[in-house]
């Protein structure tokens, strides 16, 4: 890496450093911690999403006995039930993960293995609840 110096306008010299770019996301490898941090961001918004369905449901369903016939029906289909195991599981992650931060603002899981490990146990327990939440919908 090569350092220039460059004088500018005030007449002090700065330092431009010739820093190695890499655009390709696809070759950046993210540690599980950053993964876990990203995803219950994702999740936060997701939520919010998902709540605007969720609202509305509730408020049709609560307005008539017609309206509420409706939901339920919609409910029965295929990308309703999709729609509600989405809002489950993303619910479940950022839970999880919320927990997971709540303990890491306690104090543990900040070193570089248990923190790894808390991420891969965090997103390994909400694969596993997902899966359980798609069958509950499902069947």
């Amino acid at each position: 890496m090569t350092t220039t110096l460059y004088t500018g306008i005030d007449g002090q010299e700065t330092v431009k450093k010739q820093r190695p770019i890499n655009l390709d996301l696809s070759t950046i490898s993210l540690p599980a911690t950053a993964k876990a941090s990203i995803l219950h961001r994702v999740t936060g918004v997701a939520m919010f999403f998902a709540l605007l369905f969720v609202i509305w449901a509730w408020a049709t369903s609560l307005q008539s006995a017609e309206g509420f016939d409706y939901v339920k029906s919609l409910l029965n289909s295929h990308l309703a039930k999709f729609i509600a195991w989405g809002t489950i599981t993303v619910l479940i992650y950022h839970l999880l993960g919320g927990i997971r931060h709540m303990i890491m603002d306690l104090g543990h899981w900040e070193e570089l293995k248990s923190g790894n490990l808390s991420a891969n146990l965090t997103i390994g327990l909400w694969i596993v609840l997902a899966v359980l939440a798609g069958v509950w919908v499902w069947f």
